[in-house]
Formats: C-alpha cells, sequence, structure tokens
C-alpha cells in the first residue's frame, strides 16, 4: 500500500516537473517599466508638465497605459516578436490617431499621442473621423507563433485631411468610424522610419512586411515635426503616414529656471571613468587659470593666457585655422593639466527645445583638458599607441531627454566619437533614484551605458574603447551651469561665458605620421593582418586619430540640430 502511494507521488511530481520544464520565462514586454523613483513636484510655470500641450488649434496629451490587442512571437528584434496596443483609457474629448506596438525584447515602455480640437474654427476642425478603412496587412496566413490574428487598417481620411497611425484589430471587421481621428493638413509633417519594431523572415512572409517606429524627417531647435508614438509600415511600399506639426511655432512648455535645475537635480548622471583612466575632466575656468594659451596664427612665439572667463578669447566668426588653444609650455605645468581635476569639474547645460516644443533635450558638456592615446586590438594582439588618439581640449557630451508633458525622463543619448546612441529609458541601468549611469572610455572619454569593450572597427580589429567602474566617477548634479536655453531669451541668470562663442579649435593640430605609426604596430603583427588593420586606421576620423583639435560646443552640428546616431 505505502509502495503503490509512493508510486502515484512518484507520478503527480514528474507531471508537475514536466509542467515546469514547459513553463517559458516572461517576456519583457509583459513587464511595465517604471523609473526606479516616483516623479518630484516640479516647480511652478507656464506649461511644463501640465500633462496637455496645444499646438495652435489641436491640444494633444501623452498616454502610456493600453491595451493589448495582438502579439507575435517570432521575428523583429532578438526573434522574440512584438506586441500590438490601443492606448486606454482616454480622456474625455480626446481620441486616438492610431495604435501603439514595440519589440517583445524589453518592458512595455512607450507612449502614444492622443488629441482633441479646440479650433472652433467656422470652416473646418483640427480633427475629423476617418470615412472608411483599408486593409494593409493581415498575418492570416503567416505560419508563426501569434496570438490569434492581426490585421492592420489605414484610415481613409477626408479631403484636407490625413491619417497619422494604422489602426490594428485581431478580427476581420473594420474598425468604427468613431475610432481614431485625421488631422488637419496644416497640422502635419514628414515622418521616417526609425527603429526596426518587427518584420518575419523572407521566408515565413514573401510580402517583406516590416514595422518601425516613426519620427519626424526635419529635427532640430527650430524644427516643429512631433512624434505620435505610431508606428510605420514597410509593405512592398511605403506608406505615407505624417508626423504632427507644432502649428503656432510656440514654445509655452519648455521648462523654466527653477525646473531646469529640479530635472537635473533629478535625472543628473553619474559618469564613471576606467580603473586605470589617467585624464580626467576640469572645469573651463581651472584649465584657463592653469596656464592655457591662447596661439595665433603667424604668431606662434608669442602665445597669451587665457583669463579664467575666457574673455579675451576671439569670439563668433568661424573654425578658420587663425587661433588655437594648447597647453602650458613648461613641462610640470603641462603634465598637471593633462591629468585634470576631478574635484573641480563642472558640467555646462546646453538646454534646447525639440520635436516643436514637445520634449527638452538637455545637453550635459563636460570638458577634459587632454585626450589620452589610444589602444588596437588585433585579434588577439593588443597593441598601444604612442600618438594616435592623442589630443588637448576634448569636449564630451551627454543628453537627456525629456517628456514637456510630464517631465518625465524618455530617453538617453551618448556621446561617442563623431556619433553617439540613443537609449530608452527601460534600458539604462541607473545610479541611484533616478540618476542613469555613464561610462567614460579610457583615454577617449566616450559615453557608454554599459562598461566593457566597444570596438570602433569592423570584426575583431580596430580601436578599442574599454569602460569600467573605477573608484573616480563624477556626479553632474553636484556642480553643474546652465550656459545656453535660448528660448528664454535674454534673462540675467543665462548670461553665456565668453568662453562658449569661441569657435576655433580648443587643441592645436598635430603633426605625426601615420606611416610611421603603423609601421611601429605592424612590427608586432603577422602578415595577412596587417594590411586589414591599416584599412580600418585610415577609416576613422581625425577626431579618433587625435590629428585635429576639437571645436567646441557651440561648433557641434548637434547644438541647433538633433544628435547623430
Amino acid at each position: 500500500m505505502i509502495m503503490g502511494m509512493g508510486n502515484q507521488i512518484s507520478t503527480i511530481c514528474s507531471s508537475f516537473s514536466n509542467v515546469f520544464k514547459k513553463k517559458k520565462n516572461p517576456l519583457p514586454i509583459e513587464a511595465l517599466f517604471k523609473l526606479p523613483s516616483p516623479l518630484p513636484s516640479w516647480p511652478p510655470g507656464e506649461g511644463f508638465a501640465t500633462g496637455k500641450i496645444d499646438l495652435g488649434g489641436l491640444e494633444v496629451c501623452e498616454i502610456s497605459t493600453f491595451n493589448k490587442v495582438w502579439a507575435t512571437h517570432e521575428g523583429g528584434p532578438d526573434n522574440l516578436g512584438s506586441t500590438f496596443f490601443e492606448p486606454s483609457p482616454i480622456p474625455d474629448g480626446f481620441f486616438m490617431f492610431g495604435c501603439y506596438s514595440q519589440p517583445n525584447n524589453k518592458p512595455l515602455s512607450g507612449w502614444i499621442l492622443a488629441g482633441k480640437d479646440t479650433t472652433n474654427g467656422p470652416w473646418g476642425g483640427a480633427l475629423r473621423p476617418p470615412n472608411d478603412y483599408t486593409l494593409v496587412w493581415s498575418s492570416e496566413n503567416l505560419k508563426i507563433k501569434q496570438d490569434g490574428i492581426g490585421y492592420i487598417w489605414l484610415p481613409i481620411a477626408p479631403d484636407g485631411y490625413k491619417a497619422i497611425g494604422l489602426v490594428v484589430t485581431n478580427s476581420p471587421q473594420k474598425p468604427a468610424l468613431e475610432k481614431v481621428r485625421c488631422v488637419r493638413l496644416d497640422f502635419t509633417g514628414s515622418n521616417e522610419n526609425e527603429d526596426w519594431i518587427w518584420g518575419p523572415s523572407k521566408s515565413i512572409d514573401p510580402n517583406g512586411i516590416n514595422i518601425y517606429s516613426a519620427r519626424p524627417r526635419d529635427r532640430g531647435v527650430q524644427a516643429m515635426g512631433i512624434p505620435t508614438g505610431t508606428f510605420l509600415v514597410q509593405n512592398g511600399v511605403g506608406l505615407d503616414l505624417p508626423c504632427l506639426k507644432n502649428a503656432n511655432g510656440k514654445l509655452h512648455y519648455m521648462p523654466n529656471l527653477d525646473q531646469i535645475k529640479a530635472l537635473v537635480q533629478t535625472y543628473s548622471p553619474y559618469i564613471y571613468f576606467h580603473p586605470d583612466e589617467q585624464y580626467f575632466p576640469s572645469s573651463v575656468t581651472w584649465f584657463f587659470e592653469n596656464g592655457a594659451l591662447l596661439y595665433t596664427k603667424g604668431e606662434e612665439a608669442k602665445p597669451v593666457s587665457i583669463n579664467p572667463t575666457g574673455s579675451n578669447l576671439p569670439q563668433g566668426g568661424g573654425n578658420d585655422g587663425a587661433y588655437w588653444i594648447d597647453l602650458p609650455n613648461d613641462d610640470s605645468s603641462k603634465e598637471k593639466v593633462k591629468k585634470g581635476d576631478l574635484a573641480n569639474a563642472c558640467a555646462y547645460l546646453h538646454v534646447k527645445p525639440m520635436f516643436g516644443g514637445t520634449y527638452s533635450d538637455i545637453a550635459i558638456w563636460v570638458f577634459y583638458p587632454f585626450n589620452g592615446p589610444a589602444k588596437a586590438k588585433v585579434e588577439f594582439f593588443n597593441i598601444p599607441f604612442d600618438k594616435i588618439g592623442q589630443h588637448v581640449g576634448d569636449w564630451e557630451h551627454i543628453t537627456l531627454r525629456v517628456s514637456n508633458f510630464n517631465g518625465e525622463l524618455k530617453s538617453v543619448y551618448f556621446s561617442q566619437h563623431s556619433k553617439g546612441v540613443w537609449l530608452d529609458a527601460s534600458e539604462l541601468e541607473f545610479g541611484g533614484g533616478n540618476k542613469p549611469v555613464a561610462y567614460s572610455s579610457l583615454h577617449g572619454h566616450a559615453c557608454y551605458p554599459k562598461q566593457g569593450l566597444v570596438l570602433q572597427g569592423n570584426g575583431n580589429i580596430g580601436i578599442r574603447n574599454d569602460s569600467g567602474k573605477g573608484k573616480f566617477f563624477m556626479d553632474v548634479g553636484s556642480k553643474f551651469t546652465i550656459v545656453n536655453a535660448d528660448y528664454m531669451g535674454p534673462i540675467e541668470p543665462l548670461v553665456e561665458p565668453p568662453w562658449l562663442n569661441y569657435a576655433r579649435e580648443w587643441g592645436p593640430k598635430i603633426s605625426y605620421s601615420i606611416e610611421d605609426e603603423l609601421r611601429k604596430v605592424e612590427k608586432k603583427l603577422p602578415g595577412k593582418l596587417k594590411s586589414a588593420f591599416e584599412k580600418i586606421l585610415r577609416s576613422l576620423p581625425n577626431e579618433v586619430l587625435g590629428e585635429e583639435g576639437p571645436t567646441g560646443p557651440k561648433g557641434k552640428d548637434n547644438w541647433l540640430g538633433d544628435e547623430r546616431s
């Protein structure tokens, strides 16, 4: 009898074991992302973080709660599929423009805009329901793992209006006409594909559907295009769906000075330095006070000291090679300045409107007096350079992108030499509260969201960018100054420091022979690797090679434009 019960228990345990073996770990999409800490109460102001933004007769709000409509479990990033949602609940008087989708390889972290007509115009409102729908695509014949069947519909807009989003259903019946609104043409701008959301392989779907997130094609401080959070479809021929546009061009929803300071205290990054780092940041004033020199072309024998604010630097103009800054002449001062002064380091903030004033970009600039020499990785060989990578006056930055609807941090840009990468807030590492973590690469000071090795090159050949969490770090919020927020107009606390308008180079042009450097390296390499390494090295920009001194923040394309990624 006891033996029989033992066999039954064994069978039950075996059954449970089989159930548990079959159970899969939940997908990241099934978790709702939230910032680590609740948002603070922002200081009072005109329109920032009030929940709604008026585009000149079209009021919009941001919704980040959803009902799931349909999901795939294959294809897309990491082959995990994607999920499609519609916003819910929608505030009274507002209407959705379309549905939202994101890949299943990250937590649910998106948002979508809904709109309300406030024009009260006699000739036609800002919003109208569609006349009909056209079926763009269905997954009915798609042999993949999916939750039911998905149908993607294009609203057919009345004359003078445009659909700015697509509707997803899990039924072949057309959506109700009252479900969405189309937008009057003067409230629309041009869109483009941004990040890939989903698409099955060609063998599974011969029609080759691909789904992307969308962003305005024209971006910068003067551009009025606004992302809606909807997605774009390419199915043989891409659908021309526009973005929204701020029709009145007013920036009433940007943060005021007190609100900027509160945002920085809430989201200021921690920048960690590699354990072997020798060249740290400093304030610009410290750099000038400790012997930095201004050189003039044709008068190289007569460099001059620079005033603490840079008031004797040439102002305006362009990078014409007529002036440059260099380290002190005497060796002991030169070595001291190269190492920087982390205790004295200051972050310099440029706050600018993005996406028609619906977002604030806070570019956090950090100055390093010196960039150290680079290292190369060539398969199994790690080779330090003598000169490649070295230059005086290194400017690096991290940009916080904040929603002006609620003051929430949406994404962070990490500058990496001549380009960089945007990361959604759900992909960040946080170092305490809502403060993201960044890692400065060894000697080169490029910014990375994770520690480790990033190779700039091809395959296992290129320039090493090593980052790690050493004992030294910079808390941006502990010492910063706001150097520019032009949208505010001229206000006394934001007088620009003179050095900001110095348009020439912060370091001299360094003359060295790449051929000589290559010969030193190639002596250590097997023959078959020499040509591959030389090809990659010659393809690197001057900024990486260290041949040119960099210009200051105002000389970068992202000062008035969007970040390069």
